[in-house]
This record gives C-alpha cells, structure tokens and sequence, in this order.
C-alpha cells in the first residue's frame, strides 16, 4: 500500500476499543466540562466541513503548539452528551485521538475547547515519514469514507473558507493534486 508497509503496523493490528473502554473515555474528556457552560470543540480536520453534529456558533480559532500533520492512518442524557457519543463513536473508535481541552484565541477572546490530538501509540500512527510516501499515500489510498486525498482537499477548501492559512497542508495537497494528475496522465 504505497510505501506505508514500514511505517504503520498492518491494518490488522488495529482494534477497536470495547464499549466500554469507548464510553470511559468519553465520560473522563467530558469531566473537566460544567453542564449548562457553553461546549466549543476546536476542529481541525473533517469536523470542520463533516461535523455529524450540530452546532449554534462557528468561530475561527488558533491553538498554538499542534500542527496538521497527516499521519494517520484510517481504519476502517442531554443534548451536548448525545452529540458527544455520534462524534466519540466516529472519532474515538480506534483510540486514534487524545482528547484534550486546549486554549483557543478567536480573535481577542481566549475560550476552552475539546481537541482531537493524535494518539502517538495508537495502531494507525505512522510517525515521521518521508514526504514522497505520504504524498503517495494520500493520492491513493481510499478507506470507508472515501479517498484519502478528498479529505486533505476538503481540509484545504474548508481552512480557506474560514481565512485560515495552513503552508504546509496547502503545500501537500499541491503536491497530491500534482500525483493524481500524473497518474491520469500515464
């Protein structure tokens, strides 16, 4: 599968968490939140253009110190509570994340939000690798929400909707888009 093989474990080695270890970890990243307080979740990735929740306000925010770095592979009682558990079971499913919740600036104002970070040791981490691989990678690999560049170039589109500018994920889908266009040619 495109030059992954010595950088992520084999698709096989992903699990899915119990129920139980899923609801766990739902019910500890929501224990920091006050029921009735106002729930932001800074979304970095297809909770901006994907959300499955809904949601009253959508604000552009800045958290320093994360980056996008795309090394992930994909395997296939209230209302804030209800939603949590669509989102947990979409994105927690394979303990790919650590939910945190991180200092958002939007605009002068500084806000709490839960964050999605990657989870280093999760089955699916690849870690560094080369950016000829990745490049590869994305352009042609496909898992059960599609090919993986749309989720790149959605990303792309959706940061520039919202005035974000993000050099290096605008670089790599160029680089993608170019990889595609390749292949087509040939």
């Amino acid at each position: 599968m495109s030059g992954l093989e010595g950088y992520a474990p084999p698709a096989a080695a992903a699990k899915p968490l119990k129920p139980t270890e899923l609801l766990a970890s739902l019910r500890n990243a929501l224990e920091p939140w006050t029921p009735g307080t106002p729930f932001w979740i800074f979304a970095y990735g297809s909770l901006m253009w994907n959300p499955s929740f809904s949601w009253d306000a959508r604000h552009g925010s800045t958290i320093r110190g994360y980056h996008r770095s795309f090394r992930l592979l994909s395997r296939a009682p209230d209302l804030v509570q209800e939603q949590m558990q669509l989102i947990w079971k979409r994105e927690m499913l394979y303990g790919s994340y650590r939910p945190k919740w991180l200092n958002c600036s939007v605009g002068d104002e500084s806000i709490r939000a839960l964050a999605f970070t990657v989870n280093r040791g999760c089955s699916g981490y690849t870690g560094p690798i080369p950016l000829e691989v990745m490049v590869e990678a994305i352009a042609s690999a496909a898992g059960r929400y599609g090919p993986a560049y749309d989720y790149l170039f959605k990303t792309t589109e959706t940061l520039k909707e919202h005035g974000i500018r993000d050099s290096r994920v605008e670089h790599l889908a160029s680089l993608v888009r170019a990889r595609i266009s390749s292949t087509k040619a040939a």
